[in-house]
C-alpha cells in the first residue's frame, strides 16, 4: 500500500543529511547514509493532520490534552504491555536533550556514568560535557555477536562510583535487542549498587523476526527512566517532541525541575498534533516499513555473502541500522574511511564515533529507498577491491 521505492529529493530543505555536503567535504554525487533519519514521508495521516494546523494558521501556546496521553499510553500497552500513567511523562524536545538532563539531575560532577561501548555516541558527550566521570563496561564482541560481560558489569560499578547508567535498548549501533533475562540481570546489579538506569528505548518499534522489545517499565520501573520518542518510528525527529516515562515521584521531580529550569516545558502544536496522530493512526504504516527496511537488511548481507565475504554484518535485531565489521580487509581504520568516503562516495558514521571498540567498523542507515541501498553496496564493493 505504501510506496517506500520512492525517491524524494530532501535537498533545499534545510535537512542535515543532505544540505551540507560542502561543510562536510562530501562530493555532490555521495550517498548520504549517517544520520539516523528515514528517507521516507511520515504516515499519511499525520501530513493531513499537520497540513491542517498550518491552515488554521494561528500557532499560539499549548500543551497535550488527554488525547494526546491516551494515544502514548495506548500505544506501549498494546505492543509492548508496557503500563504508563498520565502523571509519569514528562516532555522534552529529544531524548538527547532528556540524556543531558539526567546526567545533571542524577549525578553530581565527579560521579561515574557507566554506559557500555561501542554506544551512541551523544551517551559519551552528555557524560564528558557535563563534567562527569565516564565509566565503560565494553559489550564482549564474539563471533559476530555482542553480549554484556555481567561479572565485569557489577565489577566495575562498584570500583568506579557509578551514580547512573546510560542504557541502551534495542542497541545502537550493534543492533542487539537485550532479552528480558538479560535486562533483569542489569536491572539487578544497578539496583544492588544503587545506580538509576536511563533507558533509551527510542528505537524500541523496530524489532525483527522473534525478537521482542522489553521496556525496562516491565523490569525494573521504580528505578529508571524510559526514553521514548516517535521520531524514529515515525520519522519526525523536526519536530522534537520525547516522552520521557518515569514512574518514580521522586526522582521525576527533580527531572522535571531540572527540564523546567532550561525554560522548556510543552512540545510545539506541530510536535503535538503529530504524535498523537501517528500512535493513532501509523500502526499499518510502521508494520509495512519494518518489512522493508528488513528487506533492506536481507539483501545486504545476501550480498556480502555473494561479493565481499570479508565483511561481517552483525544480526540486525533492531533499529535501521547495520553495523559492518571491515576489520578482514586488514586496512588501518584511516584508510578504510578513506575508501569508503573517497572511493566509494558513502557517507556513513564510522565506527570510531561510538568509541575505540568501533575501530574498522562503519554503521550503515538503510532506512531508505532499495535502489540507493543497492548502489551503496556496488560502489562499496568496487571501493574495497581497489
Amino acid at each position: 500500500m505504501y510506496d517506500f521505492d520512492k525517491i524524494t529529493d530532501r535537498k533545499n530543505t534545510n535537512s542535515w543529511k543532505y544540505d551540507f555536503y560542502d561543510e562536510y567535504g562530501k562530493t555532490p554525487d555521495t550517498l548520504s547514509m549517517w544520520i539516523a533519519d528515514m528517507d521516507f514521508p511520515t504516515v499519511p495521516e499525520v501530513l493531513k493532520k499537520l497540513e491542517d494546523v498550518a491552515k488554521f494558521g494561528i500557532f499560539g501556546y499549548s500543551r497535550p490534552r488527554e488525547g494526546y496521553f491516551e494515544a502514548v499510553k495506548n500505544w506501549f500497552e498494546k505492543r509492548f504491555g508496557a503500563h504508563i500513567e498520565n502523571e509519569w511523562i514528562v516532555f522534552t524536545p529529544g531524548v538527547v536533550f532528556a540524556l543531558n538532563m539526567a546526567v545533571k539531575t542524577f549525578t553530581e560532577e565527579g560521579d561515574g556514568v557507566l554506559v557500555m561501548r561501542p554506544v551512541y555516541y551523544p551517551f559519551l558527550n552528555a557524560i564528558n560535557n557535563n563534567g562527569r566521570k565516564l565509566v565503560n563496561c565494553p559489550l564482549v564482541y564474539s563471533d559476530g555477536k555482542y553480549s554484556i560481560d555481567f561479572e565485569n558489569l557489577e565489577k566495575t560499578i562498584a570500583e568506579n562510583n557509578v551514580k547512573l547508567m546510560l542504557f541502551c535498548n534495542p542497541h545502537n549501533p550493534v543492533g542487539r535487542v537485550w532479552t528480558r533475562a538479560e535486562l533483569e540481570e542489569t536491572a539487578g546489579i544497578a539496583r544492588r549498587h544503587g545506580v538509576f538506569v536511563c533507558a533509551d528505548e527510542i528505537h524500541c518499534d523496530f524489532t525483527y523476526n522473534n525478537n521482542v522489545h522489553t521496556s525496562f517499565l516491565n523490569v525494573d520501573r521504580e528505578n529508571a527512566m524510559v526514553c521514548t520518542a516517535p521520531s524514529k518510528t515515525f520519522n519526525l525527529a523536526g519536530l522534537q517532541t520525547s516522552n520521557i516515562i518515569i514512574a518514580d515521584e521522586e526522582k521525576r521531580g527533580k527531572f522535571r525541575a531540572a527540564v523546567n529550569s532550561t525554560g522548556y516545558e510543552y512540545p510545539n502544536i506541530f510536535g503535538i498534533t503529530a504524535c498523537e496522530t501517528a500512535y493513532r493512526c501509523g500502526e499499518k504504516w510502521l508494520d509495512e516499513l519494518l518489512s522493508y527496511v528488513y528487506g533492506n537488511y536481507e539483501y545486504m548481507v545476501d550480498f556480502c555473502r555473494k561479493n565481499m565475504p570479508e565483511a561481517r554484518i552483525s544480526d540486525l535485531q533492531g533499529t535501521y541500522l547495520p553495523w559492518f565489521d571491515m576489520n578482514a580487509y586488514g586496512l588501518s581504520h584511516e584508510e578504510l574511511m578513506k575508501r569508503v568516503e573517497n572511493d566509494a562516495r558513502i557517507w556513513l558514521d564510522e565506527g570510531t564515533l561510538f568509541g575505540p571498540e568501533g575501530r574498522g567498523f562503519i554503521r550503515f542507515n538503510i532506512a531508505c529507498p532499495r535502489s540507493v541501498v543497492e548502489e551503496a553496496m556496488d560502489r562499496l564493493k568496487a571501493a574495497m577491491e581497489k
